[in-house]
């Protein structure tokens, strides 16, 4: 088993970070789901919501991990409420080197967001 606890058949070299600007406090349970385009089209290979810490580390199939074009969809309305402008961010971007970890924080107010290549 790798030393990041997942098994031999996951690869874990994605993650993100909410952290809510207004409060300071880091954005809990909030539903964050990773697609992957391919010839198709945009297909999920991952799913979750943030831990307590507002923190998300997908478990995505070797088999689904490679090179090419990603998403982050992060569904903030029902964390955020009814008033927030962005009821839902996607956040696109590329995998050049997918042996790499990718972190992918959102900075998040209910008028505005911010996000940028993690470590």
């Amino acid at each position: 088993m790798p030393s990041d606890g997942t098994t031999a058949e996951f690869h874990a070299r994605i993650s993100t970070h909410i952290l809510d600007t207004v409060t300071g406090d880091p954005a809990r349970d909030v539903y964050v789901r990773l697609e992957r385009r391919d010839a198709d089209g945009w297909r999920t290979i991952a799913e979750g919501r943030t831990d307590d810490d507002g923190r998300l580390r997908y478990q995505v199939p070797v088999r689904d991990w490679q090179a090419g074009g990603y998403r982050l969809l992060f569904y903030v309305e029902p964390y955020l409420g009814k008033e927030c402008f962005f009821p839902e961010i996607t956040v696109a971007f590329h995998v050049h080197d997918p042996e790499r970890h990718y972190h992918v924080p959102l900075l998040l107010s209910r008028y505005g967001y911010t996000t940028y290549r993690g470590s």
